[in-house]
């Protein structure tokens, strides 16, 4: 009987982690704001550079062209306010551009942060705002975990707590190993060779604005052994900058005085390696942001033996990964402000064209597979069961 009481009046368990105290190492309220900056990487990445454009924008428009299935267990649902609501985020961006959006900030930060938004802050809710990530700060709370977000525009800031049944922003993040907040991008990653590539197209701009050739010397040969004097020197590397310099200068005959004589210098075969170099930097570039280099066109790789293999493997290793991380984030967040059970959104690769060959194989071996009933097949190729589907096919 005392042993009874005791449990009875022992305090209620909490369960959270025991290291909390320890990652939540700043006072409660203040914002951490990130250690690297966003700003100055899309500048010199998908501002700059060709390759990390494309690579963003072909990985960002094909997540955002995906279709996606929500399932209430194993039950698909046709219709369904959440489908509605990713259809229509908000009255500015359709569903593909909404997608899209996240998934460029993903890979350029490492981070995106979608706002949701209710009628009178209660209700399930209505719209869906893909926000900037480097305008956003998390705020820890005691246990370690985000307490809130700070975002900041034009020195004014607004605090989102995150308390309800759904939380008003929903914080996506990419791995990093050595961050407990923020995610790690690919750019971040790529930022030694988007410094190559770019330095590699810097050096080649400059000598095509140098008539394509490197400079020459100018070589004065006075007979009697005497040397220019100073003035004589300033004098003709003005002349030199000012009338020979440049892409508008370039093929314009040089008038030399007695005593002077120019002796162009050629490139040589290893001056070029630049060149490799720079095409070097851009598979790195692509292999950063998990696209083939073929399908950023990248002169000298072979890696794949036609571009629709490529494709393929770009959307089965990159896009559909990224797409159901960003619909399994959506749907764990959203689905309790329908009051529903836990949902599942996940991508239909039934409908995606680079993928119909994996697909057209699959039912094949399934057809041709005796020992499976026909509730087994529907299944394997991600379909619900049917009434009377128990049974064995010949």
């Amino acid at each position: 009987m005392i042993d009874t009481l005791k449990r009875l009046l022992r305090p209620a368990e909490r369960k959270a982690t025991r290291i909390g105290a320890l990652i939540a190492l700043e006072s409660g309220g203040r914002a951490r704001w990130t250690p690297r900056d966003y700003a100055a990487l899309t500048r010199e990445g998908s501002a700059r550079n060709a390759i990390v454009h494309r690579a963003v924008r072909l990985t960002a428009e094909a997540v955002g062209g995906v279709s996606f299935v929500l399932y209430d267990g194993a039950e698909e649902l046709t219709a369904h306010p959440l489908l509605d609501l990713l259809a229509r985020p908000n009255p500015r961006q359709d569903g593909p551009g909404f997608l899209e959006t996240v998934a460029a900030h993903l890979m350029l930060s490492g981070n995106a942060y979608v706002e949701a938004v209710r009628a009178g802050g209660e209700g399930s809710p209505r719209e869906l705002y893909a926000l900037r990530p480097d305008r956003m700060r998390v705020v820890p709370g005691p246990n370690g975990w985000p307490a809130a977000f700070d975002y900041t525009v034009a020195g004014q800031t607004v605090r989102f707590a995150q308390d309800g049944a759904v939380p008003p922003i929903l914080h996506l993040t990419l791995f990093n190993p050595l961050d407990d907040y923020y995610g790690m991008s690919p750019l971040e990653a790529a930022a030694t060779a988007v410094d190559t590539h770019n330095t590699a197209a810097s050096w080649n701009k400059a000598l095509l604005d140098n008539a394509a050739r490197p400079s020459g010397a100018l070589v004065y040969a006075g007979g009697d052994g005497s040397m220019l004097t100073d003035a004589q020197f300033e004098r003709l590397k003005t002349e030199l900058a000012d009338k020979y310099e440049g892409a508008a200068n370039a093929g314009r005959p040089m008038v030399l005085e007695g005593g002077l004589d120019w002796k162009a210098m050629s490139l040589s075969p290893k001056d070029m390696d630049f060149m490799e170099a720079k095409h070097a930097a851009a598979r790195e570039i692509a292999l950063a942001f998990g696209v083939p280099p073929m399908l950023l066109a990248i002169p000298g790789d072979n890696t794949y033996s036609n571009y629709a293999e490529a494709n393929r493997v770009f959307f089965r290793q990159s896009v559909l990964p990224l797409a159901n991380r960003i619909g399994a984030a959506l749907a764990q967040w959203l689905a309790s402000g329908f009051g529903a059970r836990p949902l599942t959104l996940l991508a239909d690769s039934d409908r995606i064209e680079a993928l119909s060959l994996d697909r057209a194989a699959l039912w094949e071996r399934v057809t041709k597979a005796p020992f499976l009933t026909i509730n087994e097949k529907r299944a394997a190729t991600g379909y619900g069961a049917v009434e009377g589907g128990d049974v064995l096919t010949s």
